[in-house]
């Protein structure tokens, strides 16, 4: 049911009567010169006697417009009839009765019905409207003077331009009287709080009024004023706070509706653009668009593809661009002829900015030339911050997606490949966002250049042999020492044969450590000596201090002897620490040159692989001079290492000494990230080839000598071409100038390994004493 004709629960009549009371009395007041005209209304209601009673039918007061024009002009002012949105309704069903032009035209159907919706359920109009009409009940017969007032908004279209308007309206119920039928019943002081408490609760407040002991007789007036802006900012506000919004076709014809609204012109179109990395995503257009992506409906454009556009003019001018008609100015760009395809004439161009920052664009045209004035441009103005942050939680949303599936399907990737891994993740959620079967495409990287260095702590596994090794023999000899205080105190076979054991095992770990030593000794200790502690120290007091002793030397954590394995541990800790952390800091700056892929692997000493080429090259232009220069600065770094590694020598518990290798390749290569295992790896035969080589070369020895390519306090740079060789020695000539390496350059031929021949090597010190090395190192 029309909740404006529900049937009241009390009587309710129209009375022209509250309004010629209020005549009359102002008449014999003759305030403000009323008298002459009240005279006039007299004579016209002693010739129409039936306007003084209620009025059941309101078709009577057409047969007398011009007193009830008269009269009304108490309420509704002459000089603002033709301008105000205005009326007089009945009581309660708010029928109408005395209505202007406007409201009309605007408010009212042929049948005299209201015309649009109001901004809240029918439900809950209907429930307000008789909260307000007991609360009326409650002041004007009870001096209980509360009420509520509630925005009410009629949403109406506008019969010219077919928009929606929105009217705030303010009903006045001055001229309407409660009365009633017999004697008015009476409330408690109970009521009285019940109604006090419950004063939004029509259901509670009428169980305390009988209503239809209640009459309302005269008429209510409505006043409606034009809240169309404040209520379209308000809604676009709320529009733009939902998920979505500003990227699904269904979100953005709401808002490009309400933008219509706000400028009152029907056939504007709206666009908004977002800018993600290189690319330009046009999120709508206005029009039909037939192109697909994870913003719903949308294109792509190369960022630099936009230069010269008037969109790209907005960005430069870092404000709004308004332009009259695009047909009268020099508007040949691909973009801004696109623009005119599609019928656009009148366009308000603007930069949507975030902190400073520019995130896209947005645009308003319209078929008209000259349609979008000053006017619309303050309008729009007022609405960029909510579309910049609409947009800017989009793209937020959008890279949180983008990342999260970046770190699913291919752990956290270098920053300098990163965008190619969110172009193909881009892809794949177009793919999805269509409906269609979705895999990753394949990210592979053609004619890179890979550059492969390794510093080795020499001898690492020998010494942390020795350190195992040295930690059992003591473990032994404390039990040993245990064993042999016990038989002295108890002169017992049985501990003479545990001594026995104890000894071969001292042997065999003495004679060289094999797999499985440390566990086996850990285990026989903890399994057939330590068990019989708690009887050997009630043998004697030299038995309970050597086993105290042996307590004392244990790790509980480990369960064994730790005190030379834990130095060395120390010592490549701090060794490693220091050399990653200056390779680090050089690899920072190299990046600051150009950036490639790096990659870093740390165990006893580092090695790291490059991987640099146009291919990888999202903005910056590659040039060869680049890998040249990191292979240089290879060297550099490995000499940097060394430095490092010769100052920290004297302060480690295990004196650690370090190599150098660099494998140098012009032969460019093609790599490919494998999903499966979450990482790079080279694609190709002949890749392959330099992959197997790769893996070798830690090992390689000088043909027919026994003596390994690699040693403490000098690099060894393996190549293949004489190209390659040519290179070597003209950085190594170079560096030998700087006094960063010395003279003792070396060419030598390797021994072939399973499945590498033919390869050689240049050997050369490094200058640990350099004066230029300790200033580059120390100063990075």
């Amino acid at each position: 049911m029309n909740p404006i004709s529900q049937e009241p629960p009390f009587r309710c009549v129209f009375s022209l009567k509250p309004l010629v009371d209020f005549w009359r009395e102002k008449a014999a007041s003759n305030e403000n010169g009323w008298g002459p005209l009240s005279g006039e209304i007299e004579a016209g209601l002693a010739r129409s006697p039936e306007l003084l009673g209620p009025i059941e039918d309101l078709s009577i007061l057409n047969q007398h417009n011009g007193l009830i024009r008269t009269l009304m002009t108490a309420v509704f002012p002459p000089a603002f009839w033709d301008t105000e949105v205005a009326a007089a309704m009945a009581p309660f069903t708010l029928q109408p009765a005395f209505v202007s032009p406007l409201f009309q035209r605007l408010m009212v159907n042929e049948d005299g019905s209201f015309k649009g919706r109001w901004n809240v359920p029918g439900e809950a109009f209907a429930r307000g409207r008789l909260l307000k009409f007991l609360l009326l009940i409650l002041r004007r017969r009870y001096g209980i003077k509360e009420d509520l007032e509630y925005p009410l908004i009629r949403i109406i279209t506008d019969p010219e331009t077919g928009l929606e308007r929105y009217f705030g309206f303010r009903p006045d119920l001055r001229f309407v009287e409660v009365r009633v039928n017999g004697d008015l019943p009476p409330l408690s002081e109970q009521d009285r709080i019940t109604i006090m408490e419950n004063l939004t609760e029509p259901d509670v407040l009428r169980k305390l009024l009988p209503l239809r002991q209640f009459e309302f007789q005269g008429f209510g007036v409505l006043r409606a004023i034009d809240v169309t802006l404040s209520e379209v900012l308000a809604g676009l506000e709320r529009d733009l706070a939902e998920q979505g919004s500003i990227i699904s076709q269904s979100g953005f014809s709401r808002l490009q509706n309400r933008i219509r609204t706000l400028l009152g012109k029907p056939d504007v179109a709206v666009g908004v653009s977002a800018i993600q990395g290189d690319q330009v995503l046009v999120l709508s257009t206005g029009c039909e668009m037939s192109s697909n992506c994870i913003f719903s409906e949308s294109v792509h454009i190369p960022l630099e593809q936009t230069v010269g556009s008037i969109f790209h003019r907005a960005a430069e001018q870092g404000e709004m661009l308004r332009i009259r008609d695009m047909l009268e100015g020099d508007f040949t760009h691909p973009i801004d002829q696109e623009v005119i395809r599609h019928g656009i004439r009148s366009v308000l161009v603007a930069p949507l900015l975030y902190q400073g920052r520019l995130i896209g664009a947005m645009k308003v045209g319209s078929p008209h030339p000259g349609d979008l004035g000053p006017r619309e441009a303050m309008l729009t103005g007022e609405i960029l911050p909510l579309f910049s942050m609409a947009l800017k939680r989009s793209l937020d949303d959008l890279d949180k997606n983008i990342q999260a599936i970046i770190q699913e399907r291919c752990t956290p990737v270098h920053p300098s490949v990163e965008w190619r891994f969110r172009q193909a993740v881009l892809n794949y959620l177009e793919k999805i966002n269509r409906g269609e079967p979705a895999e990753l495409e394949p990210i592979v990287f053609n004619k890179v250049n890979a550059l492969y260095g390794a510093s080795d702590i020499r001898g690492s596994s020998e010494a942390r042999n020795q350190a195992v090794s040295a930690d059992l023999t003591e473990h032994l000899r404390l039990a040993l020492t245990v064993a042999q205080s016990a038989a002295e105190a108890k002169p017992m076979p049985i501990l003479y044969e545990l001594g026995h054991q104890i000894r071969q095992r001292m042997e065999t770990i003495g004679a060289g450590l094999s797999t499985g030593d440390d566990s086996s000794v850990i285990n026989f200790l903890a399994g057939e000596v330590e068990p019989l502690f708690p009887l050997m120290k009630s043998f004697s007091r030299g038995a309970e201090e050597a086993i105290n002793a042996y307590a004392a030397q244990i790790d509980p954590n480990m369960r064994t002897v730790y005190r030379m394995r834990k130095e060395y541990e120390q010592s490549v800790s701090a060794f490693n620490e220091r050399i990653s952390r200056y390779l680090d800091r050089e690899e920072a700056q190299a990046q600051s040159i150009f950036p490639h892929y790096f990659s870093k692997h740390q165990t006893d000493g580092l090695d790291y692989l490059i991987y640099v080429g146009a291919s990888m090259a999202e903005k910056d232009s590659f040039n060869e001079l680049y890998a040249r220069n990191l292979r240089l600065w290879q060297i550099i770094v490995a000499c940097g290492i060394a430095w490092h590694a010769h100052q920290i020598k004297p302060h480690l518990k295990v004196p650690l000494s370090i190599t150098h290798l660099i494998l140098v390749n012009h032969n460019p290569l093609s790599v490919r990230f494998r999903f499966d295992e979450k990482r790079f790896d080279v694609d190709g035969v002949y890749d392959v080839a330099h992959e197997i080589v790769r893996s070798r070369i830690d090992k390689a020895m000088v043909r027919g000598e026994e003596e390994r390519l690699t040693q403490p306090d000098k690099v060894a740079l393996i190549y293949s071409r004489p190209d390659e060789a040519r290179e070597i020695r003209g950085h190594i000539s170079f560096l030998q100038s700087e006094g960063m390496l010395l003279s003792d350059m070396e060419s030598l031929e390797l021994a072939d390994m399973p499945g590498v021949q033919g390869l050689r090597a240049i050997r050369v010190g490094i200058n640990l004493e350099s004066p230029v090395l300790a200033r580059r190192a120390e100063c990075l």
